[in-house]
């Protein structure tokens, strides 16, 4: 049958090759028919001595149809969870066959893929890198409906399943099989079929090995059902520190849990309904349309190089220099080296430049000592790192990058002086956070090899890096800049040049609202706390102390140099705030002694006494859901701009490097999407009340009230 292709040998066994229309098989509209059909005919098959189900692609199965999941409203939930039904009720025919049926997992099984597998009998996996096992659903909101959730219960038991269910782990599979997702590895692909088909001769008449775990009669799920005392003990505890880490933003991990002790409390049929029920609920929440828009389409999207130029090359950096061995500067020189890439890690003095090399030497010491890299590995890229004081290393780079203090004299002057040693066609990346490219380009012999290269601390750790063009830069650099951010494992974004660009730009109105609530009276622990609440890492006025109070009023000095009095509008109250915290005060953040809080040397923190004296006001009253509001509006309404005037590329961009770059809460799913689902009069009708109340700085973008009108969305 098309999609589905069977044969049968002469042994008894048949072999169901899984070949359905496009790149991947995947739970389409054709998937259910086909499966319904082919559980049909093995079912009135003569002389069946097993089942083989396998792959023709380099996918076994890609799971659900996020586009069907990403349509389900209100009036079509409960359509939607009969599908969910059908779909299992057609896996379970599967599960009842009478001989055994295996799975010859030959590429990755995630999701859908591995609950197909799991619909079988015994599953073994080609033991390569590029078989991936796991249930990575909650990562975009949902929770494996296909039996997922209740079949890594029985197999695993709550403890063990709980990382794979919760935390979207993935696994290769000798991991997988010491879990027991699967039952067995084969070194090579060629050696799949032939072991499977051999497994199932070995079995012809086990009647165990035709039983699934789950309908075997006084099977015990693994560490015990809900009523054991260890489970019993486990579960409030397991329930609370859930809370604390989702703060109730996140539906899909409490509802996993839920099913997930349902179903060490119910019998097997039981379970698997709630798991369907759960799996209804979660894809009619914004939560899941916001985490699948982004982080499955617009992130391929990005991933697949929709900002890249067309019609240019690809880029390989093969060497790459590094201006400045400091905290930035030493970072780059890492992520580069495990590229692959030669790196000269340049400063003022060789004892700066090697003291940044020893960065690169810790962390490869302790990827050594926890055993993801031998010793021999982690010498070969510590010898790619070259430290130097001497510009004549220089001479060759095909790519260098500034990453020198934020001051557009000095980074005007390593242009200068240093980017005739880059080869020929070579580009000069800056890795600038606010000052505009154009700008820095100024210093360029050749501004259309000028371009900037935003990277974000730590950069060992930080996925984005954001990539600004200047007014002069040509497509090339673009896609020097794009393909080498790829080259070292990292996301790239695009934008136009502005100051501070899109993720500075955006992030610093998240620090402004909270220095403005500070000087309005409202108490710092609750600004920082409902800064969290709105699903923020960190407080606004915590995270300004590590960016440091100091550093911005050194930034304002300098847009102050280049003609810039105000960039963001009226911030006369937080530059009166910065000024009286660093002059007055010398509280210029966390590396400076200190800012909004006093550190402790283990780490803790308390608010700073004297901070209170000077703004908090006990009488006033701001209402939480105004403060959360306002912490959350003030980014969006700036993305929004970002993108109205072309600072953002795409929305894509926008909400990428919105939650990968400055930490926007996951169940927007980006700044600009958030809208999306907040519904787009709703958002303006609450910007009209913020502003009435607050000031013109929360006025909607016309932007929203046009597409609004044109009835579309932000996409």
């Amino acid at each position: 049958m098309s999609g589905f292709n069977y044969e049968k040998d002469g042994d008894g066994i048949v072999t169901i090759t899984m070949d359905m229309a496009g790149p991947v098989n995947s739970m389409s509209e054709e998937f259910l028919p086909l499966l319904a059909e082919t559980a049909t005919k093995l079912e009135s098959e003569t002389g069946l001595t097993g089942v083989v189900l396998t792959s023709a692609k380099s996918t076994f199965f890609a799971g659900g149809d996020l586009n069907m999941l990403c349509q389900v409203t209100d009036e079509t939930v409960e359509t939607f969870f009969h599908g969910v039904e059908a779909t299992k009720a057609e896996m379970r025919r599967l599960e009842k066959l009478p001989v055994p049926i295996v799975a010859a997992i030959n590429g990755a099984a995630l999701g859908g893929g591995l609950e197909l597998a799991l619909a079988c009998n015994y599953r073994i996996a080609v033991n390569h890198k590029s078989v991936q096992l796991g249930f990575p659903e909650v990562t975009l909101g949902l929770l494996p409906g296909g039996g997922g959730v209740v079949k890594g219960i029985y197999l695993m038991g709550l403890m063990a399943a709980n990382e794979y269910l919760l935390e979207g782990k993935r696994v290769a599979p000798e991991q997988a099989q010491a879990a027991g997702l699967i039952d067995e590895t084969v070194a090579t692909h060629e050696e799949l079929l032939p072991r499977a088909r051999a497994w199932l001769l070995e079995n012809k008449d086990n009647e165990a090995a035709r039983t699934q775990p789950w309908d075997t009669k006084g099977y015990k799920i693994p560490g015990g059902n809900a009523s054991h005392p260890a489970v019993a003990q486990m579960l409030p505890v397991a329930s609370a520190m859930l809370r604390q880490k989702t703060r109730g933003l996140l539906p899909a991990p409490e509802k996993i849990l839920d099913v997930a002790v349902t179903a060490l409390r119910v019998d097997f049929e039981t379970a698997m309904r709630v798991e369907s029920r759960g799996l209804a609920y979660l894809a009619n929440t914004p939560q899941a349309k916001n985490m699948i828009n982004t982080f499955f389409f617009q992130m391929n999207q990005v991933n697949g190089g929709a900002s890249r130029p067309e019609g240019v090359e690809k880029q390989l950096t093969k060497k790459v220099g590094v201006l400045g061995a400091g905290m930035m500067g030493q970072g780059i020189a890492y992520v580069s080296a495990m590229a692959g890439i030669e790196v000269v890690l340049k400063d003022l003095t060789q004892e700066a430049a090697e003291k940044g090399k020893q960065y690169s030497e810790t962390l490869l010491k302790k990827r050594v000592d926890k055993g993801r890299m031998t010793e021999e590995k982690a010498q070969s890229v510590l010898a790619l790192i070259t430290p130097t004081a001497s510009n004549d290393d220089l001479a060759g780079c095909d790519l260098i990058i500034e990453a020198v203090f934020e001051n557009i004299g000095l980074k005007h002057k390593m242009t200068q002086e240093l980017e005739g040693y880059l080869a020929e066609g070579g580009v000069w990346g800056s890795n600038t956070s606010t000052l505009p490219i154009t700008r820095l380009a100024e210093a360029s012999a050749k501004p259309e090899n000028f371009i900037g290269i935003h990277f974000f601390s730590p950069v060992d750790k930080m996925p984005l890096v954001e990539i600004i063009m200047g007014e002069h830069t040509s497509d090339l650099a673009l896609a020097k800049a794009f393909d080498y951010t790829q080259q070292i494992r990292k996301t790239p974004i695009v934008v136009n040049d502005s100051l501070g660009f899109f993720t500075s730009r955006t992030f610093g109105t998240y620090l402004d609202e909270g220095v403005r609530l500070l000087s309005e009276g409202v108490h710092p622990v609750k600004i920082d706390n409902l800064g969290k609440a709105v699903g923020m890492p960190v407080g606004p006025l915590s995270v300004y102390d590590e960016v440091s109070l100091e550093l911005s009023r050194k930034a304002a000095e300098t847009w102050k140099e280049m003609g810039i009095e105000d960039p963001w509008g009226d911030g006369s109250i937080v530059r009166d705030v910065v000024a009286t915290m660093v002059n007055e005060h010398q509280r210029g953040g966390r590396h400076h002694g200190g800012g909004f809080y006093e550190y402790a040397e283990d780490g803790s923190k308390k608010i700073w006494p004297q901070l209170l004296d000077l703004y908090y006001k006990p009488e006033t009253v701001v209402a939480e859901q105004d403060v959360k509001d306002r912490l959350l509006f003030r980014q969006v309404i700036e993305a929004l701009k970002c993108y109205e005037t072309n600072v953002l590329r795409s929305v894509a961009d926008g909400n990428i490097g919105s939650i990968m770059g400055i930490g926007a809460p996951v169940w927007t799913g980006g700044l600009i999407q958030f809208v999306n689902t907040y519904g787009l009069a709703r958002f303006v009708a609450r910007c009209e009340e913020l502003t009435s109340t607050y000031g013109e700085r929360f006025a909607a973008p016309a932007i929203v009230a046009e597409k609004l009108a044109a009835g579309e969305l932000l996409v």
